[in-house]
């Protein structure tokens, strides 16, 4: 069973309460994903420990409901 993208959405925001999302479906099949996720909270973590975090948001339906998710994170810019 597919994921719709704001459920994947949804899910990574209420992990991540100040997370800027963007979810684009790769394939249009709601199976292959890429997220952009821009949070505070990634601050003083390693780019592994920021995909995780991401993948626990997601309460191990990577690799079931979700069967690909390209995944970028990255921390806000300050100052601009």
């Amino acid at each position: 069973m597919a994921m719709a993208a704001d459920d994947i959405a949804t899910m990574i925001r209420a992990a991540l309460p100040d997370a800027e999302v963007t979810i684009t479906d790769l394939a249009g099949d709601g199976d292959h994903y890429a997220a952009h996720v821009v949070s505070a909270a990634f601050q003083g973590m390693s780019r592994v420990a920021q995909h995780k975090a991401v993948y626990a948001a997601l309460g191990g339906r990577m690799g079931g409901a979700l069967h690909a998710l390209q995944l970028t994170t990255a921390v806000p810019i300050s100052g601009v």
